[in-house]
């Protein structure tokens, strides 16, 4: 995938097939770089080995796993179930305007769907030293039977909403620093918060921004990692489940510059970014 469709490829899709199954194998962006070749996503870390690049990845769809991992319950925390989903893609086609479209069919333990996807890839150029990467999923229940989503907080695990669009980041030499608008900084200050972006600041393979918005009016909570680990993702299910009956659909859209550098005007950077149709 490159910007505008042509030069230098800037991010690699993978099917994700080769993953373990209590991984909850799915079809991922890895690596993705910058413009001058700098890494910055990671897959299988040895901190979370089922953290896999850009991609959706739900902790739980009324009990499957899209997540990978360990599943946190109330009565025993966080333990190994078995309960992993697979998500399932024939690959991209390419479409018009530089859009690469893909179906993905979410099924269970037992193989049936739960989910039919339409995930939607496109990169942009911004700039010299930038490009923008939206990646947009719709989810229509398919199930047959009315469904929610979950995460780690609905479940009684305080601050572990994640779930949803989601990109892990590289570790480097130190953690990232993260960023918002109205000078507001650090992970306890943006994690939860509804900021109108999020940015982490890198060095891990060489000095990098990765700048997030949500386009077309969602506002979810964000889920922002740092010193643990570098990951940022809007959250579907942050503090209660996410309601989605059957036949019905939702909609989310992550919009990501990706930069060279730690530019100085991050506030520009943001209004740039949204303001692209």
């Amino acid at each position: 995938m490159a910007p505008g469709g042509a030069g230098a490829a800037v991010a690699v899709w993978n099917g994700g097939a080769d993953v373990e199954p209590r991984l909850s194998p799915r079809p991922y962006l890895h690596p993705v770089r910058t413009r001058a070749g700098v890494v910055v996503t990671e897959v299988v870390p040895e901190d979370h080995r089922h953290h896999l690049g850009v991609g959706v990845a739900v902790p739980d769809v009324s009990g499957t796993s899209f997540w990978g991992g360990r599943t946190f319950t109330p009565d025993r925390g966080s333990v190994m179930l078995d309960n992993h989903g697979r998500q399932s893609s024939r690959g991209p086609v390419a479409r018009p305007g530089g859009v690469w479209v893909e179906e993905v069919s979410w099924t269970g333990p037992g193989r049936g769907e739960l989910l039919r996807e339409e995930r939607r890839w496109r990169a942009r150029g911004l700039d010299g030293s930038a490009w923008v990467l939206d990646l947009e999923c719709t989810l229509r229940n398919t199930g047959g039977r009315d469904l929610s989503i979950g995460s780690p907080a609905t479940n009684g695990r305080p601050g572990a909403g994640y779930g949803g669009l989601f990109w892990r980041a590289p570790i480097g030499p130190s953690a990232p620093r993260v960023l918002g608008p109205d000078g507001v900084r650090g992970e306890e200050g943006l994690h939860g918060s509804r900021a109108r972006w999020l940015a982490l600041e890198g060095d891990a393979g060489g000095p990098w921004t990765l700048l997030f918005h949500q386009p077309g009016g969602h506002t979810d909570p964000w889920f922002v990692r740092a010193r643990e680990y570098p990951g940022v993702g809007p959250a579907l299910a942050w503090e209660e489940r996410l309601p989605l009956p059957a036949g019905r659909e939702l909609t989310r859209c992550l919009r990501t510059a990706v930069v060279d550098g730690h530019p100085g005007d991050l506030d520009a950077l943001a209004a740039a970014v949204a303001a692209l149709p």
